[in-house]
């Protein structure tokens, strides 16, 4: 009797052994999950099979077909493409946004500041001012092709605007004498000894230049981080990072196990190898935000481009207030210098009263001023910018840890024993590995040779390199000279 007890006891127990064997080898949970997913595969077994024909995933007993595991692979590669669109989207879309608000502010304060200029121009120095208005058209036309990245150099730009502004005016307020093309010339060579518009023209030369050397260069520098942003984000991944991606995201299918996620490390060693290059444009990416936030505070600053534009009219009307008060002693000191200009007819003598630029200008008054350029204030967008800055920095090698999303791709805080170590459901051993090209000679999951560079990439780091120098200078108040003048901001990577 004992005997026959022990031999059901033991047929029980192997039955139990069988139908558990049965379930292990069962594929349908495989078939749910393929569906669920969109694989519109023609045949997935019911149960395992022999898996000597798979190249990525374990050979053993499996739920794939050939079929099936290479459209795994074809689906690993747009996962991971995906997946970096997605954590590098808002990376991307700051820097489109903004570069896009700040180019619309400063083109529409210029607008701004020229529209205003001229209306109290007109009102204030009325004809004398309309018959010489493309001596101002002239200047903000300069000013905007410098900002658009014309080959404009500021300082010669400015003081061509006060020499023209001089013969203009030496011509009105002198008219009862024929002022010739030779006389102007001779009097331009004595602009500096005159100084016939007192200190403002050296006063505005020095905000001028560094307000738009400024915003100029920070709106490039949006420019290129918009540009390299947008292109290493698409950078495609190798073969070898394809079957790493592979192994890890869809080897569990295979194995039967198409809920189970990678484990964390895995997922890192994994990331770390298919983003090694990206991962090397970090310490270039770092710098050129910090030169950034630079410039920024510049934009803030006493030659913030705004507080140096939008009174500009009021301080060229003080030159040539400072003109007029002080013809008398100008024109003697040019006759001096040049000699007496032939006497003009009494009809041209007589009307040259009232030719003259002889009106008291009047500043606006607050509530007078144009409504702020793009709706907002430099200020405000500056203190956006930085905060999005600040937070951009170190995105490169962060990258792996933003991919490794915790449900998405890994199990995150699950037990070590509930995630998928690339050969089971188990613990990962493997040390996680530094970031960087070099640091992937010994990486177990993605083959990488460290001594081929991303040539893709390397453009992209010199095009940050020469950004944080321009950056640099422009930070330090000097100019950079620019080879194409009828290229615009993205022409500068």
């Amino acid at each position: 009797m004992l005997r026959l007890e022990t031999i059901i006891c033991t047929f029980s127990v192997l039955s139990v052994a069988a139908r558990a064997d049965f379930k292990a080898r069962n594929c349908s949970e495989v078939r749910e999950a393929c569906v669920t997913k969109g694989f519109g595969f023609a045949h997935v077994p019911l149960q395992e099979i022999p898996g000597e024909h798979l190249r990525v995933c374990p050979q053993g007993n499996t739920c794939c077909t050939q079929e099936m595991e290479d459209k795994f692979g074809q689906q690993s590669k747009e996962d991971f493409d995906n997946l970096i669109g997605e954590t590098s989207h808002e990376l991307r879309s700051t820097f489109v946004s903004r570069h896009q608000r700040f180019d619309e502010f400063f083109l529409e304060l210029l607008e701004n500041t020229e529209r205003s200029l001229n209306e109290m121009f007109v009102r204030t120095y009325g004809k004398p001012y309309m018959q010489n208005s493309e001596v101002f058209e002239n200047l903000f036309a300069e000013l905007k092709r410098y900002y658009t990245g014309g080959n404009v150099n500021l300082e010669e730009m400015l003081n061509d605007f006060w020499s023209r502004l001089l013969e203009r005016m030496f011509t009105l307020l002198n008219s009862q004498y024929i002022i010739t093309e030779d006389y102007l010339e001779c009097i331009s060579k004595y602009t500096d000894q005159l100084k016939p518009f007192g200190d403002v023209p050296r006063k505005l030369k020095a905000q001028v230049t560094r307000a738009f050397i400024a915003a100029r260069t920070f709106v490039q520098g949006l420019s290129v981080g918009r540009e390299v942003a947008m292109r290493v984000s698409k950078v495609s991944s190798t073969p070898a990072c394809t079957r790493a991606l592979t192994k890890m995201l869809y080897c569990p299918f295979c194995q039967g196990m198409p809920a189970v996620k990678a484990c964390k490390n895995y997922c890192l060693n994994v990331m770390k190898g298919c983003l090694a290059n990206q991962a090397d444009l970090d310490p270039e990416w770092n710098l050129y935000i910090d030169a950034m936030l630079l410039v920024a505070q510049r934009l803030e600053g006493p030659f913030n481009i705004e507080s140096v534009m939008e009174p500009i009219d009021v301080k060229i009307s003080e030159a040539i207030m400072n003109m007029q008060d002080n013809s008398a002693q100008v024109s003697y000191r040019v006759f001096q210098g040049c000699g007496q200009p032939k006497p003009a007819g009494m009809t041209r003598s007589a009307r040259g009263v009232s030719d003259v630029f002889n009106a008291r200008f009047r500043p606006y008054s607050p509530e007078e001023r144009p409504t702020t350029a793009a709706g907002t204030s430099l200020d405000r967008l500056v203190v956006d910018i930085k905060e999005k800055l600040k937070l951009s920095k170190k995105f490169w090698s962060n990258l792996p840890e933003a991919m490794c999303v915790e449900d998405k791709v890994t199990a995150g805080n699950a037990s070590d024993e509930e995630c998928w170590n690339g050969h089971t459901k188990g613990s990962y051993f493997p040390e996680v590995q530094k970031d960087g090209l070099t640091n992937q000679l010994n990486n177990p999951e993605v083959g990488v040779d460290i001594t081929r560079p991303d040539t893709f990439i390397r453009q992209q780091i010199m095009a940050l390199r020469v950004m944080t120098n321009k950056l640099k200078n422009a930070y330090n108040g000097n100019d950079i000279y620019f080879q194409d003048s009828t290229c615009s901001c993205s022409c500068f990577l």
